[in-house]
């Protein structure tokens, strides 16, 4: 069973920008690696994925040329760096695994317990 912890989170102004990062308690380079978002009230949805090798990327439209999803598969590590991030951004963030580059949570089999980001206005 693969654990993963995000960190990163935090409270930025509209504009500003944040790294989040998720560390995987085993190597993961056989698994594509996702970031999802959930806001409150709101259901827990899509925001980037990365394949195994790093070369295939997917973006939700809302955060696509703002967000950049990266891996670093020896340190067990993906990335998420959010610039120039809004007040709709403000959610829990969650990284999961999946052996999909997909965008249905339903196919990711593990997930970390979220990092909190607020964008203030």
């Amino acid at each position: 069973q693969v654990q993963l912890v995000e960190s990163g989170g935090g409270l930025v102004q509209t504009g500003g920008s944040l790294r989040l990062s998720c560390a995987a308690s085993e190597r993961t380079f056989n698994y594509a690696l996702g970031w999802f978002r959930q806001a409150l009230g709101k259901e827990r949805v899509f925001v980037a994925v990365i394949s195994r090798s790093g070369s295939k990327t997917d973006y939700a439209e809302s955060v696509k040329g703002r967000f950049t999803i990266s891996r670093d598969n020896e340190k067990k590590t993906v990335f998420l760096q959010m610039n120039s991030l809004k007040p709709e951004d403000t959610a829990i963030y969650y990284c999961a695994v999946s052996r999909f580059l997909a965008r249905d949570p339903n196919v990711y089999a593990y997930w970390g317990q979220g990092t909190q980001v607020s964008v203030s206005s």
